[in-house]
């Protein structure tokens, strides 16, 4: 499909969902049985259930790629969530799959992100490597299964099966073939298996591909307003160089920005649309009449095109190189990632030291049990009380 091909003006999508889409009376139901809503679907009351939860509030005050204090117009994990969210309701709209299970996989893709971004990650999955290591979406399994106690008969959120399914495998199948299974999915799914080894539903992989057009976006518009790099460097940029030229020409020299939201609306517009094309193509080719069908096939159904998916890769080695790589963003990383190393050793080391509620599950210094509650308690810290943290424990305050 040709890059940039406009939907049809005044969409109205179909008044009965695709034979494709996840449907909420189908749905596998919750490992807890209890009455549903009379006034909401289960994937709607999922979503509700998350916006709800502790842990997604706590996503205010976790970076995306700059620590929380550096200024009020950088994203944080849940301006993130909130971006990715509306994107993938637009396109589950247009493809007539489930919004609400697309937005409610959207919502939760990032709840079990460490403080720090991706440098609080690499540093609590080093610190634990022996005992298992950390990902992000084993912990957010673990968060709405587990640690969330908001419900007096059961732990977690008792989400629907699909929901749990989107946020374990919306980037794709989990098999242990490349490296071990996280722990916290290979014991829920030896107690309700999630079926790894397949692709999720449809709306799972919308909320996946809306994430990556979300970041790529919010990324270029944080990085230009925090002076990483310029719109003379952006011109270099693979998609989004040309569109640059051209609003140059037509516009002249612009406030930023002005520029800015004509870069950010250029350039999700053309994803946006080639996403929902090379989608569309491959609904065609496939043909799926069920759910069932989208989870069996041996690729993604939602994807951005052969010609675009190329560009994109390099448009994110360019941000890699210029934003994330930044020595600003590197020496702020490195300071988080001592912050987060430092205080795993205090307290798998000496459990006294966490809050009594977490302390007095633990077993001795440094075993099994201790190093799990310990990495659990980290993983949920905002960027701030992380610091705060490490104040109370080491006396001492470090400046990120």
């Amino acid at each position: 499909m040709p890059l940039g091909r406009l939907l049809p003006p005044f969409f109205e999508p179909p008044a009965v969902r695709a034979p494709y889409a996840t449907r909420s009376k189908d749905s596998r139901g919750r490992l807890f049985e209890e009455p549903e809503s009379a006034t909401r679907t289960c994937y709607s009351r999922d979503r509700d259930r998350i916006i709800h939860s502790a842990a997604f509030r706590r996503l205010k005050h976790k970076t995306q790629v700059f620590v929380q204090h550096e200024g009020d117009y950088y994203r944080t994990r849940l301006t993130h969530s909130l971006e990715v969210a509306q994107i993938a309701r637009s396109v589950a709209r247009v493809l007539a799959v489930d919004e609400d299970l697309a937005e409610t996989v959207a919502l939760a893709h990032d709840l079990g992100h460490t403080p720090f971004g991706h440098a609080g990650e690499e540093a609590l999955n080093g610190a634990t490597e022996a005992f298992g290591g950390f990902d992000h979406n084993a912990h957010a399994l673990k968060l709405v299964t587990q640690i969330e106690h908001r419900y007096a008969e059961f732990d977690g959120l008792n989400l629907t099966w699909e929901t749990l399914e989107g946020m374990v495998k919306h980037n794709g199948p989990i098999t242990a073939q490349k490296k071990p299974i996280p722990g916290p999915i290979a014991s829920f799914n030896a107690r309700w298996p999630l079926d790894l080894a397949t692709w999720p539903g449809l709306e799972a992989q919308i909320a996946a591909m809306a994430d990556d057009i979300a970041y790529i976006n919010h990324d270029i518009d944080d990085g230009l307003r925090a002076e990483l790099f310029t719109i003379a460097d952006l011109r270099e940029a693979p998609i989004v160089g040309p569109q640059v030229a051209e609003i140059v020409s037509r516009y002249g020299d612009l406030e930023l920005s002005r520029m800015i939201g004509e870069i950010v609306r250029q350039l999700m517009s053309t994803l946006i649309v080639d996403l929902i094309s090379e989608t569309r193509c491959r609904l065609e080719e496939n043909a799926p009449r069920s759910v069932a069908d989208v989870r069996s096939r041996d690729r993604a159904t939602a994807a951005f095109s052969d010609v675009l998916a190329p560009q994109v890769r390099a448009l994110k080695e360019f941000m890699f190189t210029r934003m994330y790589r930044h020595p600003h963003v590197m020496g702020s990383m490195n300071r988080a990632k001592d912050v987060v190393t430092a205080l795993f050793e205090a307290f798998s080391s000496d459990p006294a030291k966490l809050p009594p509620d977490w302390a007095k599950n633990c077993g001795a210094p440094g075993d099994g049990r201790t190093v799990s509650i310990v990495r659990d308690y980290i993983a949920g810290m905002t960027d701030n009380y992380a610091l705060l943290e490490y104040g109370r424990v080491f006396h001492k305050q470090i400046a990120l």
